[in-house]
């Protein structure tokens, strides 16, 4: 059984090797994450050209997305080496202290307007919420806290305001310049980090358009206590949520992250675009050979969830054991997919007015599958467009998109059921045309003769978003 559910891994020094890379790509990789937190320009590009090699080796279609650093709040750095933060005791955060002078006593921070967002009474939380400081008094450049929750901290950790409401803009200087080199390097998505509202995201597209990148499509990442209050506008501004449960975890707390998450796939879906489900989803593996059952219960439910894809992080970019971990989480699609997929149907849209000729088709496509027994649906597309439509109704019937066109091929790796076919549409008769879709079905085994498969196209070739057809057909071997 072919997996569905996508797998996004995240590259770095634990995938410089080719051979780690070819090897992952075989395991089930569908999308490579650059994460721009690490690394500079050369490093990024290093990784991205091995990794089209590794995917022409193998014959596979791997979309690239590139991850924006955003202005994540850090602090500064200890001038000893890391220090033990004891419960009761107090510690201040500095804006103006030198970043390299930090004690137990007191530490720098990078962001220079935190002054400015916190008050007296708030709860900041350090290195993924793992210390919790209760803040005193806010004085000049300096923000006196107690302790609530002490422990280990070292240098650049992470910080957050429990309940959101840090101001720093999502997009940064350096954030512009990666911009510019995603777009130069013939990215596919673009991730933009610490996402407030539709307006980051329309600024982000905004300067991917002027930057040449109008074909790169935009993943928001939902991590932030005011994106999910903007969460509607934020869906309808951008084309895949990303559930980045780490800073969300932190911001909203762990007890309502798991609701969240279904929430947001729930909601994302509904409004007919791309989920990607990330953060610790395997996380053992970084040093273990094989995920604990808590991890293979967590990407299991992503999956039942309907999640188009899920993340790895350092568990590949980082980790001991990158080709098994993704392996793993191939595994686990396969089988959270077999035991749910086929028992679920397409939600109800009477009373619903479609707005686009694709949306309507895709409908009477799934509909039609669901009531039939069609092997496979084969969409003859330029943009993938009427795929997307297809893969938000839960259908266990595999979807090709056939296309002239490698950024499409590419594009369609992160839609859930969808698998690319490289095909040019040539003009002709239908029965041509149906002797050429036999043809390549048969001959890459995805159905076999006499099997009926549903075939969508446009009445005019070569002009994107022109699908308006839908036709039953039986294959025969021309």
């Amino acid at each position: 059984m072919q997996k569905r559910t996508k797998i996004v891994a995240t590259l770095g020094p634990a995938t410089d090797d080719l051979e780690t890379l070819t090897e992952m790509c075989r395991a089930g990789l569908d999308v490579a994450r650059v994460n721009f937190s690490h690394g500079k320009h050369a490093d990024h590009l290093r990784r991205i050209e091995a990794l089209r090699e590794a995917a022409r080796r193998t014959g596979r279609h791997v979309a690239v997305l590139c991850d924006l650093a955003g202005p994540k709040i850090r602090i500064e750095s200890f001038r000893d080496g890391k220090v033990e933060l004891v419960d009761g005791a107090e510690f201040t955060l500095d804006t103006a202290l030198d970043p390299t002078a930090g004690t137990v006593d007191a530490v720098g921070v990078a962001y220079k307007e935190l002054t400015v967002d916190v008050a007296a009474g708030d709860t900041l939380l350090l290195n993924d919420g793992l210390i919790v400081l209760e803040v005193l008094e806010v004085a000049g450049t300096r923000i006196r806290t107690r302790v609530v929750a002490g422990g280990e901290l070292s240098n650049r950790k992470g910080l957050n305001r429990k309940g959101g409401g840090i101001s720093a803009p999502a997009l940064t200087d350096k954030d512009r310049e990666d911009i510019r080199f995603a777009a130069a390097q013939g990215a596919d998505y673009l991730a933009l980090s610490f996402v407030r509202d539709a307006d980051d995201i329309n600024l982000a597209r905004r300067l991917l358009h002027e930057a040449g990148g109008r074909a790169v499509r935009i993943v928001a990442k939902i991590e932030r206590h005011e994106a999910v209050a903007q969460l509607t506008g934020i869906i309808d501004a951008a084309d895949v949520l990303m559930v980045a449960r780490g800073d969300l975890g932190v911001e909203m707390g762990y007890a309502a992250l798991t609701g969240l998450q279904k929430s947001i796939i729930r909601q994302a879906r509904h409004r007919n675009r791309v989920v990607i489900t990330a953060t610790q989803m395997m996380e053992s593996m970084i040093t273990s050979p094989v995920p604990t059952r808590a991890e293979v219960s967590d990407v299991a439910n992503a999956v039942m969830d309907g999640t188009d894809a899920v993340m790895l992080s350092a568990e590949t970019a980082a980790g001991k054991h990158p080709v098994k971990a993704v392996a793993a989480m191939a595994e686990v699609i396969v089988g959270a997919e077999t035991y749910h997929t086929s028992q679920h149907r397409p939600r109800e849209r009477s009373g619903v007015t479609f707005t686009q000729t694709e949306e309507a088709i895709a409908h009477a496509v799934m509909y039609t599958a669901n009531h039939m027994n069609v092997r496979a649906i084969v969409a003859l597309t330029e943009s993938g467009a009427t795929t997307l439509w297809m893969s938000r109704l839960r259908s266990d019937i595999p979807i090709y998109a056939f296309t002239r066109h490698a950024a499409t091929r590419r594009r369609v790796m992160l839609y859930r059921g969808v698998q690319p076919v490289d095909f040019d549409v040539a003009p002709g008769d239908t029965v041509a045309l149906h002797e050429r879709v036999f043809s390549m079905l048969l001959d890459l085994g995805l159905v076999e003769e006499g099997d009926l498969v549903i075939l969508t196209k446009g009445e005019l070739t070569g002009v994107q978003g022109g699908t308006n057809s839908l036709q039953i057909v039986q294959v025969r071997r021309p």
